[in-house]
């Protein structure tokens, strides 16, 4: 029988800001350091392919899924998560607006949900409502809480043009 020992790397990540080294296997998840290393449990195992989206990040400012990117290919890069996304005691924007909108059942995709939303909403902050369902497309949310999440998005692109003009 083949030794298929892996030979563990160091990786040094800036999560929520915050650096950080993790001593990893080469096929270990970002998802996985997050939660299991780091104790971040905003994103979710879901499907474990990238596909329902409930594994949710942003790094270096774009939507990706967790699950499937190997850890060791972000050495020196910069992830957010859910948890990351607040600034002291105050929620994002877009969190508040997912709460006020009530867009959430379970809970489960609201991750994923969030974290797509924050990248839409960076990229085009005056999405139409076709724009939301294609950016949103990939995230599976099996509560059917799809209306609530489109009025939240639409909320957080109002919350979020308020706070600009308020910094401007």
């Amino acid at each position: 029988m083949a030794n298929l020992a892996t030979s563990v790397q160091t990786i040094s990540l800036l999560v929520n800001g915050a650096s950080c080294d993790v001593a990893v296997e080469p096929q270990t998840s970002l998802m996985m350091v997050l939660r299991n290393d780091l104790g971040l449990n905003g994103p979710k195992y879901g499907c474990g392919m990238g596909q329902c989206g409930a594994c949710t990040v942003l790094v270096d400012g774009v939507a990706a899924r967790s699950c499937v990117i190997p850890v060791v290919k972000l050495n020196g890069r910069a992830v957010v998560t859910l948890e990351g996304l607040a600034q002291g005691t105050s929620l994002h924007p877009v969190q508040q607006a997912f709460i006020d909108a009530q867009a959430a059942q379970c809970g489960y995709c609201l991750n994923g949900m969030i974290m797509m939303t924050v990248s839409l909403l960076t990229d085009n902050p005056t999405p139409t409502d076709l724009q939301i369902r294609d950016a949103l497309s990939g995230n599976l949310c099996r509560c059917g809480t799809h209306v609530e999440i489109i009025d939240a998005v639409k909320q957080a692109a109002r919350l979020l043009a308020v706070s600009q003009q308020r910094e401007a």
